[in-house]
This record gives structure tokens, sequence and C-alpha cells, in this order.
């Protein structure tokens, strides 16, 4: 199972004023500079996610490969005037926000100024839709109910806490800055702050991880009641320190009898607790499924913010995907001389587009169009009993969900 298992308005003075300030005139300066870029092919205003991305963290986990960074001091000040002016220079100004997700990095680790003056930029210059879903990732170290509270009040209607395991062993493995009891307090910190909506992530085939410590962790996840669970298996990813011991053998990680048994205890245990398993990894009560990331596996477009942030919008052409400078540094830089670089962009044509949405639709309890499928993958995928098609629709077993990749990759 290891590998195969599937674990994204500037405020203008009177009508009768003249004058010009010099961050109008920067705003101005880089408008300029963008009207030969491809989000000026941009057709389509219609409602959007906009993700927005935070690379600070207290400390870098050890199975971490997204773009953070543990770092304090001034560079976390720049990097936050940075989002801002990047957010209130948008050549998309005005087009509606219908999710708002704020990830990392940990954007409870910014000073709660700082987080709501970038929320701030985000709500004005993409005024949300009614009932739009706004999230902020969080680190259960991180947060009280105070800074819970401002962030309600700001906006945030829906926290992300990474909780990862409530046994104390297992977080000192990983790296994780917060202690097993925060989790339980983080999450009574956000009740009181009047939020309703909170997610719980969860790791299970961690290094030394039984499956009965798994058992436990589902146990204490549930007991706190959260609307929405993320339950991710581990895997090994290039670049961090987790990857360094595997190569070494100094991972004492489960076999995969191990980790099919901890996936169906998740199934199992979620569904008789009330929860709909509407993607691979993710459970959610009725109603209250990941809208944002939803917006993810079903192809729709998304804009993105701040130091690596991916983005994807339309164009005449098809589609356009792009990443911001990853480095802090180096993104304010950019941002503060008038020009929003990228590091990466690619066109996506039709073909690219459906080859995409095969992929990432497959995951979901819903599937994806029999008509979008390779045929013969099709065949070739039911006969192991991994698909079955239902309704015009394509959709994994409960044995194909531990194929999840490969099974994509034969459907696309």
């Amino acid at each position: 199972m290891r590998r195969l298992h599937v674990s994204e308005q500037p405020t203008s003075g009177g009508a009768g004023d003249l004058r010009c300030s010099a961050r109008d005139r920067d705003r101005a300066r880089v408008a300029l500079e963008l009207t030969a870029d491809p989000r000026e092919r941009a057709t389509v205003h219609s409602p959007v996610g906009i993700y927005v991305h935070t690379p600070f963290c207290p400390s870098k986990c050890g199975y971490c490969d997204f773009n953070s960074y543990a770092m304090e001091g001034p560079i976390v000040e720049r990097t936050v005037a940075a989002i801002v002016q990047e957010i209130r220079s948008s050549p998309w100004r005005g087009r509606p926000a219908k999710t708002i997700f704020f990830g990392g990095g940990t954007p409870t680790y910014l000073p709660e100024a700082g987080l709501l003056a970038i929320l701030e930029a985000v709500l004005d210059t993409h005024p949300p839709i009614e009932n739009a879903e706004i999230t902020s990732e969080a680190n259960p170290g991180t947060v009280d109910t105070p800074k819970f509270r401002a962030m309600r009040q700001a906006g945030f209607n829906r926290i992300s806490l990474g909780a990862q395991s409530f046994q104390p062993e297992d977080l000192l493995r990983l790296g994780r800055v917060h202690a097993a009891g925060h989790v339980g307090r983080a999450v009574g910190a956000a009740r009181d702050a009047g939020f309703e909506n909170v997610n719980l992530d969860l790791m299970f085939a961690l290094p030394g991880q039984s499956i009965r410590a798994w058992s436990q962790n589902l146990d204490l996840a549930l007991a706190l009641r959260p609307e929405h669970l993320s339950l991710y298996c581990l895997t090994i990813e290039a670049n961090t320190r987790f990857y360094k011991l595997h190569l070494r053998g100094m991972l004492d990680l489960p076999d995969d009898e191990a980790q099919v048994a901890m996936y169906d205890r998740a199934i199992d245990r979620a569904a008789g607790a009330g929860y709909e398993a509407y993607e691979i990894s993710n459970f959610a009560r009725e109603g209250l499924a990941c809208r944002h990331n939803l917006g993810y596996w079903r192809g729709e477009e998304y804009l993105a913010y701040g130091p690596g942030a991916v983005g994807c919008f339309a164009t005449p052409e098809g589609r356009q995907r792009y990443t911001n400078l990853k480095h802090p540094e180096r993104y304010a830089a950019a941002v503060e001389s008038g020009h929003v670089d990228w590091c990466d962009d690619e066109s996506l044509d039709d073909d690219t587009i459906r080859f995409e949405k095969v992929m990432l639709g497959i995951r979901l309890t819903e599937g994806v169009d029999v008509s979008c499928v390779d045929p013969e993958g099709h065949l070739r995928m039911e006969a192991c009993g991994w698909v079955e098609a239902r309704d015009g629709r394509l959709r994994l077993t409960r044995a194909g969900r531990h194929f999840g990749n490969v099974v994509a990759a034969e459907l696309a």
C-alpha cells in the first residue's frame, strides 16, 4: 500500500482628491508591467477559490516537503507586507471568492496583526460570496482563544488543526512543536471563539506506530467531535529528513498489511461516527466537506498568493498554471520591485485538463464521468475489482481506495 495510497480593494480617496500616493504609484506600475502577462488573457469572472500561502513555521517537521521555513524576525514582517501588496495589486481584483484557504507553513504562527492584514487584503480584493468558506490551517501549539476570537471576528469561519497524533512519542519523532494535550485545548479554544467548522489532520503508518495506537488516535479525535477529519497515510518525500533516514534504514515503518488495516480501521470508525468518506483521505459530517479542496479535485480554477503559492486560471486557450517564487526573500524582493514573478508556469490544453480531472476526480466518492476515462484502463481496473460504474460515473471500490494512484494512472 505504501506509495500507492493517495494520501492546495485598495481604499481610494474621494472623487475630488487628485493626489497620488507612493503606494498608488507602485500599484499602477505593477499593473502596467503585467499588461503582457498571461493573466491578462483570463476571461472568466465567476466566483473562484483563493489560496494564500504563508511559508513560516516554528520548526521544519521531518516529513514535510512543503514550501516552509523555520524563520523569524524581520523577514516575517517583510513577507507579510509583500503578500498584502501582491494581493492588492492583483490583476484579478474584484473577482469574487467562493472559498478562501490560508495554508503553509503555519498561518497561525504569524503575528495576529499580520495574519488579519492578509485576510483584509483578500476580502477587499476578492469580495466573498454569501456563506463563503474561509479556512485557516493552524498548529495546536500556536493558537489560543483570543487569537481564534480575533480570527473569527475578522472573517475566518473554518479551522484546520494539524494534530497528526495524540501520542507524545509520535509528535516527538515527527518534529511537531505541540504536545498531545494541546489538540483538545485548541479545539476548545476554537469553539469558545465561535468556530462551528473544525477539521483535524491525523497521519497513520508513522514510524513505530501500531494499529492499536492508531485506533487510540481515532478514538481521541472522534471524542472531540470535529466536523471534518483528514486522515493521511505517511508518504516519504524526497528532500526531507525522513527520506534521508529511510535511505539509511533508520525508519521503522509499518508494513503494507498494517497500513491496509489502519486505513480500513479509519473508514469503519469514521463511518460509525457519522462521517462520510467523500474523498480517499477526507471524511466529513453531512454538508461539511471542504469546499475549497473539492475545487481542486474537480479541476476548478483557483488563484494563489504568497511565496510558492500555486494557482490555475482560465484563458481562451485553456488554463494557465503558475507557481510564485518560493523563497521568502526572493519573493518579497520581487513584489517590492513591482515584478510579481513566477518560478514556473505552464499552459494546459484540453487534453491535459481532462487528464488531470481524471487523476484528481477519481479520488472523490462521486467519481468521474465514464466518458472521460481510458476505456482499456477502465476494463483493467474493473477486472481487478478496484472500480465500478454506476449512473454514468466511475468510482473507486473500497479495495480500489488502497491503490488510488495506480487506478488514476490507468484511467487517465
